[in-house]
């Protein structure tokens, strides 16, 4: 193949790609926000297509032709950015044409009506119905796997795994989730064991879901997330789709009589949010700077919003008086103590998006267990429920009343989403580095946080973690800004810190 100006020829070539690749985010957003339930199987048809476009586009000759041509390429080879694109976009081709398209096609397919399986399940408490889609999607990941195949000494779940979060392996994530386990279970049993529980009366308010909405809205302009170029949504399953330059949208859910459960998932999505706002999607489309460093950075955007301010007490001295106005007559006669104790209890809960922080990773750390064991073949989809219901009396010391409940709660495996979920635990960790990070830099940020003031905050984010997209590495980020590697230190100090004090320990 010859071309005079290979980069230019490359960057347009994945920026019609990309293009591509928004429409079928808008569609597959669409099913989750609005498509009536009659319109699945059309849906489930426009996705196996859509994913079978990019596809094509992903493993063609040209792309593989046009990187080549780029990385022969002399004058390109000082230019660091160039070159960090270039191993992101060889990486994505390699990883592409080792998928045959009919493997692409069938997975997209049978997650749409896997999807459309498991919402029906989960508000029927059924699981014997989404049982055969799962067993199918199962097969199909498996297959998936193998086609990536494993390095050596490794597992089948590795290459899953490396997909969101890329180095990673199974035998890494359990090294750091072995320990973090032990000294989250010592926290959590002597708040049981010593604690005084908080009283958390100021959350049994009754709030219709508009003014929910509303307060939301409010939340999220203050934090940062451009809502000229974002909207605001209702699903059973909170997300954020980025689906373009311009045009970020985030979903959450509303319960009238727990007002705490949509301003976090809204927060929490708004962090996403934020982030895929402070990528240059529009300067460098298409290209890896314009996408995610990895999942679990991205969660560390939202764990960050959601936690380390939305759950602080000095949040709460802004917030309080606009939630008593946006509200109404709900928390007069109630003090910011008020709501920022009944707001941080550490107690062992059910639902993982409804965790609080200090039981939250066990969550994703019992979840991460089955799926490894899924897709190694060591657990049965049939003994699912059953293998669900003894992790979490393992784990959190729960008996878990229906499937609901349990192992119908997440929408992940019903798309064929495996090896996602351990990216989770490690936003919260990156998350506390990289918070301690800006304070050190910035000074305390409770002043600012007390007076609605996160703009400084969103920016040191913007420079230190979202401008890089996917030219670092999550870890090299994270290294980056805070000046360290990984560490579980700065989060147990965050939960020691809070719960105490709030226990009276």
């Amino acid at each position: 193949m010859t071309t005079t100006n290979p980069l230019a020829d490359l960057t347009d070539y994945l920026s019609e790609s990309a293009t591509l690749g928004e429409v079928g985010a808008l569609v597959a957003w669409d099913q989750e926000t609005h498509m009536p339930a009659a319109g699945a199987g059309a849906r489930a048809e426009q996705l196996a297509l859509l994913a079978g476009l990019n596809h094509e586009r992903a493993t063609s000759a040209r792309l593989g032709d046009l990187i080549q041509a780029c990385e022969e390429h002399s004058t390109l080879n000082s230019d660091a950015d160039t070159m960090a694109d270039l191993r992101e976009a060889r990486r994505d081709f390699e990883r592409a044409t080792k998928l045959p398209a009919d493997l692409v096609t069938q997975l997209a397919r049978m997650g749409s009506q896997g999807q459309q399986a498991w919402k029906a399940a989960r508000a029927n408490n059924d699981f014997a119905t989404f049982q055969p889609f799962l067993e199918e999607l199962l097969v199909l990941v498996r297959r998936k796997a193998e086609c990536y195949g494993a390095a050596d000494n490794g597992e089948l779940y590795d290459p899953l795994l490396d997909e969101f979060e890329p180095g990673a392996t199974a035998a890494s994530i359990e090294a750091v989730f072995t320990p973090l386990r032990g000294r989250l279970a010592s926290l959590i049993d002597e708040v049981a064991e010593n604690g005084t529980a908080p009283d958390e009366t100021p959350l049994q308010q009754h709030i219709p879901t508009d003014r929910q909405h509303e307060f939301g809205l409010f939340v999220l302009d203050a934090m940062g997330f451009d809502l000229g170029a974002g909207r605001l949504d209702t699903t059973t399953h909170p997300f954020c789709e980025g689906v373009a330059a311009g045009d970020t949208r985030l979903t959450t859910r509303y319960n009238a009589d727990r007002f705490a459960e949509a301003l976090y998932g809204t927060m929490h999505e708004g962090g996403h949010g934020i982030y895929e706002q402070g990528l240059p999607k529009a300067a460098c489309h298409g290209l890896p700077v314009s996408q995610a460093s990895s999942l679990g950075m991205h969660e560390s955007q939202s764990r960050l919003w959601e936690n380390l301010v939305g759950r602080s007490r000095a949040f709460w001295v802004w917030a309080l008086p606009h939630a008593q106005r946006i509200f109404g007559g709900a928390f007069h006669g109630y003090c910011v103590d008020d709501l920022y104790r009944a707001i941080n209890t550490a107690r062992p809960s059910f639902i993982r998006v409804e965790a609080d922080e200090s039981t939250y990773n066990l969550h994703v750390m019992l979840r991460f267990e089955i799926e490894r064991a899924l897709i190694r073949g060591d657990l049965e989809v049939a003994d699912l429920p059953c293998a669900w219901n003894q992790k979490v009396q393992e784990y959190l010391g729960l008996s878990v009343p229906d499937d609901a409940q349990g192992c119908l709660q997440d929408v992940h495996w019903s798309f064929g989403i495996f090896g996602y979920f351990p990216t989770y635990c490690l936003g919260n960790l990156y998350a506390s580095q990289l918070m301690d990070a800006a304070e050190s830099q910035l000074g305390d940020l409770a002043p600012a946080i007390e007076a609605g003031e996160f703009g400084g905050l969103k920016t040191w984010l913007n420079e230190h973690v979202h401008r890089h997209g996917r030219r670092l590495r999550a870890a090299e980020i994270n290294e980056r800004a805070t000046g360290k590697s990984l560490s579980a230190d700065p989060m147990i100090r965050h939960l020691e810190g809070k719960i105490r004090p709030i226990y009276g320990i």
